[in-house]
């Protein structure tokens, strides 16, 4: 069977959009909020035998594959099945909630289990969507949001260190002035980058300190934790986020339970950050936190944090970065292929 997501304002719009793009033989494989709860996402197929009705895909017919002998169904049956098993057994060891697991399963069921890596690789490519943060000159300034300890400020210099030593000219500001240590703490990481750090202690200001900075290829803003079930917190990050052309972005740590992850990404969605920087990617064995994170806040996932060392700290997420990170096992052949070789597949 082939793929094929749909984004619409309302669940209704989605599902015309399915019927008039691959007919009423289309199956739902699986749904998701988009943009905070202000869209939706269908994810639906379609029959091999339905593609000659349906314009969404071009079929080349002389090839397609001859038909297996129908001796060869159980063995290929017995096949899927256990790569069906592999997956699930992987996304149970990462505590994946059972909505997002199941929104996997079908998607890799329906692409067709040739492996589990593959498989894997497909069902993100359709379920997730994926943002990289900017390295080169931007616009509006980036601003850093995230509960305490999430790994907001090395995430702010782990950036700041990257676009340095691409030749940008960075500014950064903080916004942490309350908490003990906070302005020190990046003063240390932009001292060594050379990095004037500005700090701003509330909405009034920051807008000016913005405009002194607009001169620089990238502005980058620190930001105290912020509670996302206490109102007073969210209407501060709220403000702030309004005050300035500010593009906000969600630093989510992995490893934290996984409900608990998709309700505090859903309550940040609410201020309309819809981009999530995972981090301590490296010390963590359950991610399943940070699937529903992107599942339930309707995120895309930026760029991750993988180790806290300040340069190079930024690892680029894609669906098989994702897909390795969550079955490392089953590429153990490429990491031997790289070490043995020097190249990476």
């Amino acid at each position: 069977m082939r793929l094929k997501s749909f984004n619409a304002k309302t669940m209704t719009e989605a599902m015309q959009m399915v019927r008039d793009t691959l007919g009423d033989d289309a199956v739902i494989v699986a749904t998701r909020e988009e943009r905070g709860g202000r869209g939706v996402n269908v994810t639906a197929a379609i029959d091999p035998n339905s593609y000659a009705k349906s314009p969404a895909f071009e079929v080349n017919r002389s090839n397609r594959p001859a038909p297996a002998k129908e001796w060869l169904q159980y063995d290929d049956e017995d096949e899927e099945f256990a790569i069906a098993e592999e997956l699930t057994e992987a996304l149970l060891r990462h505590g994946t909630p059972e909505d997002v697991m199941d929104n996997i399963l079908s998607c890799a069921t329906v692409v067709g289990l040739d492996s589990p890596e593959i498989s894997l690789i497909a069902a993100i490519e359709h379920l997730f969507h994926f943002r990289p943060l900017p390295n080169r000159p931007h616009k509006k300034a980036i601003l850093m949001a995230g509960i305490s300890g999430s790994g907001k400020t090395l995430a702010t210099a782990k950036l700041a260190a990257r676009g340095a030593m691409s030749g940008l000219n960075v500014g950064v500001i903080t916004t942490d002035t309350v908490r003990a240590g906070g302005v020190e703490q990046l003063a240390a990481f932009t001292k060594l980058l050379q990095i004037d750090l500005k700090t701003s202690s509330s909405e009034a200001d920051l807008p000016y300190i913005i405009d002194d900075l607009s001169g620089c290829d990238q502005i980058l803003i620190d930001t105290s934790g912020t509670n996302p079930f206490n109102k007073d917190d969210i209407k501060i990050l709220a403000r702030l986020i309004g005050c300035a052309d500010i593009e906000p972005y969600l630093v989510m740590q992995a490893g934290m339970d996984a409900e608990e992850s998709g309700e505090i990404a859903r309550a940040f969605a609410t201020l309309g950050i819809h981009t999530l920087i995972p981090t301590r990617i490296d010390i963590t064995r359950k991610l399943g936190g940070i699937l529903a994170s992107a599942h339930q806040g309707s995120m895309s996932f930026a760029d991750a944090s993988n180790t806290p060392k300040v340069a190079k700290g930024l690892l680029s997420l894609s669906p098989k970065t994702l897909s390795k990170l969550l079955m490392p096992g089953s590429y153990e052949h490429e990491i031997r292929q790289v070490k043995r070789t020097g190249t990476r597949q």
